[in-house]
């Protein structure tokens, strides 16, 4: 009996180191798992956060093209009205 009982443990044994390398390779996996999944969430806000800059950038240009053209408007309507002969309407002024 002591034969068996010897032999049966070793065995145990062995059937627990297995199961602890499978676990072990189970929470490798889902720590790789994990680690590609934030890796892909952080490029997506990387990519967000570009197409935000972007955005803004294309904002603050159509804004500039917009107050370039209305000071060549007004210039235009000054100079006509030089040429009318009437006075100059007063300039606005910008607010800060």
């Amino acid at each position: 009996m002591n034969l068996w009982g010897g032999h049966l443990r070793e065995k145990w044994k062995k059937e627990k180191e297995k199961e602890k390398e499978k676990e072990e390779e189970k929470e490798i996996e889902i720590e790789k798992k994990e680690k590609k999944k934030k890796k892909k969430e952080e490029e997506e806000e990387e990519e967000e956060a570009e197409e935000e800059e972007e955005e803004e950038e294309e904002e603050e240009e159509e804004e500039e093209e917009e107050e370039e053209e209305e000071e060549e408007n007004m210039e235009k309507r000054m100079r006509m009205r030089m040429r009318r002969g009437l006075p100059a309407p007063k300039m606005p002024t910008r607010k800060p």
